[in-house]
């Protein structure tokens, strides 16, 4: 697949910079990207389709990790690993498996586990 790349402007006057790139390559080509902006002085944030900061598990818990998040989450909410299954429709082991860092966590799922705990789902990404 070609890569292609579109050139618009948005309602602030700024540039935009559209790419469609080989999805095996996406996350390389972002970071070749992020870097060069870095270097020119441009600080880079992320945000997803909503238009809102990502923020990943390591910026809001740098020495944590999505699992000790969720561990957290059930635990102060005093909850067994079968009940919040049971509560976002999933096995006991899916649970035990995501809060031992075996299973990532996707973002669907920490969109449903956010829901179940009132929070932003981007803490468990």
């Amino acid at each position: 697949m070609l890569a292609e790349m579109k050139l618009a402007s948005d309602n602030d006057g700024r540039g935009v910079i559209q790419l469609a790139v080989p999805p095996d390559s996406t996350m390389q080509i972002a970071e070749v990207i992020r870097g060069v902006l870095t270097l020119a002085g441009h600080k880079v944030r992320r945000v997803d389709d909503e238009g809102e900061e990502w923020v990943t598990a390591e910026e809001v818990f740098p020495d944590g990790s999505p699992a000790m998040a969720l561990r957290g989450l059930r635990g102060r909410e005093d909850l067994t690993q079968v009940e919040f299954a049971e509560r976002i429709g999933v096995s006991q082991n899916a649970i035990s498996e995501m809060e031992s860092g075996k299973r990532p966590i996707s973002t669907k799922m920490a969109k449903r586990i956010g829901e179940v705990f009132n929070i932003s789902y981007k803490v468990l990404l």
